[in-house]
């Protein structure tokens, strides 16, 4: 039997029971750790679940930031430089990834409060996290502010990936659990993924067939 729960009950819910609420309610999200850097040489290190894509030709990919105040140092960081990078978050830094999300005085790098290391790559102006798997550098291209709840969309081009070799099929197709790379749910639960089947290009006249 399910639970039925009106719209005004959402709206009485106690603050924080409303944000893990809603934010449970969307499903699985992928997980990653922004790397970002100042023009003063400051890095940055911020963990984010609301990364989506948004095209493939060209290269697209979306994140959405909350309101401010407080202040965004990533959001800062990109607008100032136009570049970030994007890594995914593998069970053996998944905590580290999480302490990112403490809110540190803007002279403090997240790198160094967690211990993840910052690496730079092929002259890319952003910091890799050295200790993910699957890592890709961004250029900023556009802003867009969403004046309904006030949070602000970026969207970016990726221009250069790197992934491990045997995490990467013929077809392009990247095996994410082999990458070792967990998503998560809510704010705060992080999983860890089994895979059930890759499926063929549904066509309305075409048996489905397994790719696996």
């Amino acid at each position: 039997m399910k639970k039925h729960i009106s719209f005004e009950e959402i709206q009485k819910m106690e603050k924080q029971k409303r944000v893990h609420f809603i934010n449970s309610l969307g499903g699985f999200k992928s997980v990653s750790l922004l790397g970002t850097i100042n023009n003063e040489g400051q890095t940055n290190l911020g963990i984010f679940s609301s990364i989506f894509h948004i095209g493939a030709n060209p290269a697209l990919i979306a994140l959405l930031f909350r309101p401010s105040p407080p202040e965004r140092d990533t959001l800062r960081n990109i607008m100032e430089t136009g570049f970030y990078t994007i890594n995914h978050i593998n069970e053996n830094i998944y905590q580290q990834a999480h302490q990112t999300s403490a809110r540190y005085n803007p002279d403090i790098s997240e790198f160094n409060a967690t211990g993840l290391q910052a690496v730079y790559k092929n002259n890319f102006k952003a910091p890799f996290v050295a200790e993910s798997n699957v890592q890709f550098g961004v250029e900023f291209k556009e802003r867009i502010d969403i004046a309904i709840n006030n949070t602000i969309m970026i969207i970016g081009e990726i221009k250069e990936v790197y992934v491990p070799e045997n995490c990467l099929n013929e077809d392009g197709f990247i095996d994410l659990e082999k990458a070792n790379t967990i998503t998560c749910s809510g704010l705060d639960s992080y999983h860890k993924t089994v895979q059930l089947d890759r499926l063929s290009y549904a066509k309305p006249d075409k048996e489905l067939t397994s790719l696996l």
